[in-house]
């Protein structure tokens, strides 16, 4: 039988003590999962745990976790696993001593980022075609962290002969290194968000590995599970990305598509604030702005918003052309598109 669409009703995911349930995850999402987006989030709440935006593993040495945005956890938060972008594992030893200050629920190895930054130093997606690289840096986080420990990943290059081959021997290598769980997302790392998720392959790695499966990209909400119900055989998490930033609510909402705020602008101005509280007036205008961009695609008229954002100088302009256009009672898009504005 195909799971439930109604993830409330999956069984608890258990990884070495952190009970994750409902099972579903907020994904690392560079330039969002940041606290005080993470704030936000946990006032609605429906979720198992967040993931912190990927993290250079080196910089952490000498980043003062306390004023971090990136790096600090509210105890509102609950579940906050830490996503590391480590591609060597010559400093892990001394880099997951300094994360235990913040008392990390979990560690993620990001093996799927395809971004120039991650490409120049060999990680993210790039980790994953060097098998010895890998296998220290899994043993050594493994060796080093005793709690939570999974690894995010893609399908790998499609421009690789034997890319299938490669993504098996991986799995394996997972298992041995003693990884909890794999979060895939399965396109390849030369495909851009646009390109639809190659669905089969979530129950086609669940069946080739003892790990549990996470499923991600391109789940909306329950509506993606019932149209795609052979897809999520034998998976045994969901992780949702940019639909949480265009509703952050919608955790909490699973199972009622339809359901709405009643004032559309207290949300965004609740995030402006946490936003000011942690950034420079300069950075939490570009975080705002970015937040903007895709929030705007809850309404049917949200372009407007959008362009109003997108040509504002400063911050306070963004907030009087926002407020100007949420505080309308816009009407709201039945189903919010992840194309272009």
């Amino acid at each position: 039988m195909p799971p439930s669409p109604d993830i409330t009703q999956w069984p608890a995911l258990t990884l070495r003590g952190l009970t994750l349930s409902p099972p579903l995850l907020i994904a690392p999402m560079a330039g969002f999962t940041h606290s005080a987006f993470r704030r936000l989030l946990a006032e609605f709440g429906g979720y198992g745990a967040l993931f912190t935006e990927m993290l250079a593993a080196k910089p952490l040495l000498v980043e003062h976790f306390a004023s971090s945005p990136f790096v600090r956890r509210r105890p509102e938060e609950g579940a906050v696993i830490y996503q590391l972008l480590a591609p060597e594992s010559d400093r892990l030893p001394e880099i997951v001593a300094r994360l235990r200050q913040v008392e990390p629920a979990g560690l993620d190895l990001n093996c799927g980022c395809p971004a120039p930054d991650a490409r120049l130093v060999g990680g993210g997606a790039h980790l994953c075609r060097d098998a010895e690289r890998l296998r220290r840096v899994l043993s050594t986080l493994r060796a080093e962290f005793a709690g939570p420990f999974t690894v995010k990943i893609r399908l790998g290059f499609r421009a690789d002969a034997g890319w299938e081959e490669r993504f098996l021997a991986n799995l394996r290598l997972y298992e041995e290194c003693g990884v909890d769980a794999v979060t895939l997302h399965p396109r390849f790392a030369e495909e851009r968000l646009k390109r639809p998720v190659l669905w089969k392959r979530w129950a086609w790695a669940a069946a080739h590995t003892r790990l549990p499966v996470i499923a991600n990209g391109d789940i909306t909400g329950p509506e993606t599970l019932a149209a795609h119900p052979d897809a999520f055989r034998g998976v045994a998490g969901i992780m949702m990305g940019r639909q949480a930033i265009v509703q952050p609510w919608r955790c909490a909402y699973w199972n009622q598509p339809a359901w709405r705020p009643a004032d559309p602008a207290a949300v965004w101005d609740r995030l402006r604030a946490y936003i000011e509280d942690d950034f420079s007036p300069a950075k939490a205008f570009l975080r705002l702005r970015d937040f903007t961009f895709w929030y705007a695609r809850n309404f049917r008229f949200g372009h407007t918003l959008h362009a109003a954002a997108q040509h504002a100088p400063d911050l306070p302009t963004l907030r009087t052309r926002a407020l100007a256009f949420l505080q309308t009672a816009p009407a709201w898009d039945k189903q919010p598109s992840f194309s272009g504005l």
